[in-house]
């Protein structure tokens, strides 16, 4: 938890939501109840922040000291809004490149996607509200700082992003191994956004069944599927490689 900024306990942290902090995870202890308790978990969810229920020795391990059933994680940085983003980019006549993150929960995944995304030019990355990977200290470091330079949004569902980028005018893709086109197969000149899914699970299914096109990776090892960022930062390269 290197870097990461904390606060903890129940009424500090409403106090913090209450204040429009910016709050990345809230860590909540299983079992534990009160009046109290129960207003933050109606804050939370009326406020829709990313939140998990996880036993004690999780607490103490993240605070060393007394956390009174409760640990909140302030991002480092300020989630921008999508749609002033995507319109902002789209005004400026330049050909956008988006990335959405289906659920990506790893954050050295994340940061090094972040970094990649950085170099390769991408505009913004849209992750979901809940499920995905904090910006923390880990993210950071592995990022190398590309943090701090692309911008970062989160919706309450990834399919938000994908409709309201199909609204205006940009292409999805969704990086899949369900499909028989390869990623040498799909034009990324246009106006687009790359969908990575999760480290397990991958694409959503239900976001699958909505996207513009699909596209894979072609692997002639036995083993069948790349980490997800060294997957993300070939389609990336290839926009580029196309964009040239």
């Amino acid at each position: 938890m290197e870097n990461q900024t904390q606060i903890f306990g129940i009424r500090a942290i409403i106090e913090a939501i209450n204040a429009n902090e910016t709050i990345d995870k809230v860590f909540l202890q299983k079992g534990e109840k009160g009046e109290l308790f129960s207003e933050l978990e109606t804050l939370i969810r009326k406020k829709s922040i990313n939140s998990a229920y996880v036993p004690i020795e999780k607490l103490k391990r993240l605070t060393r000291g007394n956390h009174q059933g409760a640990v909140a994680q302030i991002s480092p940085i300020e989630f921008q809004d999508m749609e002033t983003l995507v319109n902002s980019i789209l005004d400026s006549d330049k050909k956008p490149l988006f990335l959405l993150l289906d659920q990506l929960s790893d954050v050295r995944n994340f940061g090094a996607i972040i970094r990649t995304a950085e170099c390769t030019g991408v505009n913004g990355i849209i992750i979901q509200k809940n499920g995905s990977a904090p910006v923390n200290g880990d993210t950071i470091k592995t990022s190398a700082g590309a943090v701090f330079k692309v911008p970062i949004c989160k919706v309450d569902h990834i399919k938000d992003a994908v409709f309201f980028m199909q609204g205006s005018g940009i292409k999805v893709i969704a990086a899949t191994e369900k499909t028989e086109n390869t990623l040498y197969d799909i034009s990324f000149v246009e106006p687009c956004a790359i969908i990575m899914g999760s480290e397990g699970r991958g694409i959503n299914p239900s976001t699958l069944k909505v996207v513009d096109a699909k596209a894979k990776l072609p692997l002639h090892g036995t083993i069948e599927s790349l980490n997800v960022s060294v997957a993300c930062g070939a389609f990336l390269y290839e926009a580029v490689r196309q964009r040239l």
